[in-house]
């Protein structure tokens, strides 16, 4: 039968519930000081074994002298020591002596015999240059307290203080991964299955803030079989991670049997995505049921999980914040604090912060992100334009490397982002379509937009621009001259197209505008083309509709669809350039993306792609420049 949530609590509530609900009381271990100590995060306050120096040693090549001795010493008065001894940096003073004069102060003459004469010209004080015992620091004194962060230099400083070995807080994690429909990482996943990842990357968290993790094999959906598994977890660690069998469905037996085990205390919190997480409690150890859907489960993670290991003293990160206009609207629903996972960029002076997809299911949108902004329960969203508080996912240099490109989409792009990552410059694309990018330009939410729009009378580009950006100053930077064409399973034509199903590019797009334009040069009505209206953002996307077989056709890219081994029949060259404003050319990041397109290493990567022309590649032209 299925069953429903229990009453959803907020995300304060599920804290604070997890703040009473467990004292975290951490396992402590010792472990040498030469192993593995560094990140590591002390358990008890560490103490020197013995004073360092552990007795007076010389700070100074140069003679052991008794500072009284030296009383009177000037340039018109020098004085030959009665009694003195050689002495070089790190020497032990012998006994009697209380100052070491520097070598450099010193006339040294040779006496008949073995010895010498020391005479100085002015005085020294008692300890000059002498390191006492317990300088650096005493037998007994405290080197670090509980709850720090060993660093690299830390262990050099504990192994000169005598310590051999740490008392460190451990705490152990196990994962659980439930589902008849997963397979373990490295298989190759049949129709219906999908990779088990979720652990993977839920270790992946709890071990960068000090846990140690115990991925489990994954348990199909048997009710007796999670059961033993959630039992041995329970006995072999002090948190247990259950990941799917979360939500309400007719197989999701985690909640019955952290129940039947010992108790729920949470089943379902208004975050999204990530409302299915369970809160629960066997043998006075937490117990969390993560979702299925990976998005929602680095959203638990994160909010719930990492505030639970932090209890136990473990240090976990504290994104850096940014403010930064928002580009696009967001609708909230009242009541539930969601999570939005960003692309953040810094145009001028100013942050940029770009959303990515908000499906639960779409890991790429976390690997495509920099950032993440939290929409409030209170709020019903955020408007574009509005200044928003984001938290980095990467070092706040890293993200000021960031360009925004927004616009239409091509997969040459994602090869430029992979020849300018190693000079510094990290791409983050959006693909809205070429219109898409027009816009953002003119309200400065991107540093460039790719485009191939076909004006009237047959040029790119600059017809749009002139139309929708009046005297603006503006660069375009010829990415190349690409085919477009009907990219099918079996050679179909625009001729062919009236009644076999098609997969579309989203309006506005120079894809669509392009193939609107070839049907009513045809006579065709695109009410005759079924799956006209079925919109996606992407070449690749087109591509992979029609190598599926859920369309029979599609207008793409040539290399999309040689990168999936489809046919294709071309329509029309058109020019791909990427616009911007002419004041971005003093951008180093933008100089770097130009020098980049230029090359022939750029160029090379076209050409194996196939379906480019790059006579024009690199080449910059300006508009009312």
């Amino acid at each position: 039968m299925v069953k429903r949530y229990l009453s959803v609590i907020s995300l304060d509530e599920a804290r604070a519930l997890v703040a009473r609900s467990f004292p975290g009381v951490p396992g402590i271990v010792k472990i040498p000081v030469n192993t593995g100590a560094v990140g590591r995060i002390t358990a008890e306050p560490i103490f020197a074994r013995f004073s360092v120096p552990a007795i007076h040693i010389s700070a100074m090549d140069g003679i052991a002298v008794r500072s009284a001795d030296t009383l009177g010493a000037s340039e018109q008065r020098p004085v030959t020591l009665p009694d003195a001894a050689r002495v070089n940096t790190g020497n032990i003073i012998p006994p009697g002596y209380d100052a070491v004069v520097m070598i450099e102060d010193v006339w040294v003459e040779a006496k008949s015999g073995d010895g010498e004469t020391y005479t100085i010209r002015k005085p020294v004080s008692p300890w000059q240059h002498i390191r006492p015992v317990g300088e650096d620091i005493g037998e007994s004194e405290m080197i670090l307290p509980r709850g720090h962060r060993i660093r690299p230099h830390d262990l050099g400083a504990l192994a000169s203080y005598g310590v051999t070995e740490i008392p460190v807080i451990h705490l152990r994690a196990g994962l659980i991964p439930t589902g008849s429909e997963l397979v373990p990482v490295g298989e190759m996943p049949p129709p219906g299955k999908v990779v088990e990842s979720n652990t993977l990357m839920a270790a992946a968290i709890l071990s960068e803030a000090g846990v140690e993790t115990h991925r489990y094999p994954i348990v199909p959906d048997d009710y007796n079989q999670i059961r033993d598994a959630v039992r041995r977890g329970v006995a072999e660690n002090d948190i247990l991670l259950v990941s799917a069998g979360s939500s309400a469905g007719t197989r999701d037996y985690t909640a019955d049997i952290i129940r039947d085990l010992g108790e729920v205390l949470a089943h379902g919190v208004a975050i999204k995505p990530g409302k299915p997480v369970i809160i629960g409690r066997i043998e006075g150890k937490p117990v969390i049921g993560l979702p299925g859907y990976p998005l929602a489960a680095a959203t638990v993670l994160r909010e719930i999980v990492l505030p639970l290991i932090s209890r136990y003293g473990l240090s976990t990160p504290r994104p850096e914040r940014v403010d930064a206009r928002l580009t696009t609207s967001l609708h909230s629903d009242i009541g539930t604090d969601e999570f939005v996972l960003l692309s953040v960029g810094r145009l001028g002076e100013r942050w940029v912060a770009v959303p990515q997809s908000r499906g639960a299911g779409v890991q790429m949108s976390a690997v495509r992100a920099n950032g993440y902004m939290q929409i409030p329960a209170q709020k019903e969203g955020a408007e574009a334009g509005e200044t928003v508080s984001v938290r980095l996912t990467v070092p706040r240099a890293e993200a000021e490397e960031a360009v925004l490109i927004t616009g239409s989409h091509d997969p040459a792009l994602d090869y430029l982002a992979d020849l300018v990552r190693p000079r510094g410059v990290d791409i983050h694309s959006t693909h809205v379509g070429s219109m898409g990018g027009v816009i953002a330009l003119k309200k400065e939410e991107c540093h460039a937009a790719p485009m191939h729009l076909l004006a009237p009378d047959g040029t790119y580009n600059t017809y749009y621009l002139d139309r929708y950006m009046p005297g603006a100053d503006l660069a375009l930077l010829c990415v190349a001259k690409r085919q477009q064409g009907v990219i099918s399973r079996d050679g179909l034509t625009f001729d062919d197209l009236p009644g076999r199903t098609f997969i579309n590019r989203q309006k506005g797009s120079g894809t669509r505008m392009l193939l609107d334009r070839h049907l009513a040069e045809r006579g065709i009505d695109p009410a005759s083309i079924p799956g006209y209206d079925r919109e996606v953002t992407t070449h690749l996307a087109v591509a992979l509709a029609v190598k599926t077989g859920e369309a029979d056709a599609g207008m793409g890219v040539y290399s999309a669809a040689k990168a999936l081994g489809l046919e294709f029949v071309p329509v029309a060259t058109e020019r791909y350039e990427l616009v911007m404003h002419r004041a971005m050319l003093d951008d180093p990041r933008i100089a770097t993306l130009i020098e980049t397109v230029s090359s022939e290493a750029f160029k090379k990567v076209l050409r194996d792609l196939g379906g480019y022309e790059t006579d024009e590649t690199g080449v910059l032209r300006g508009l009312r420049g």
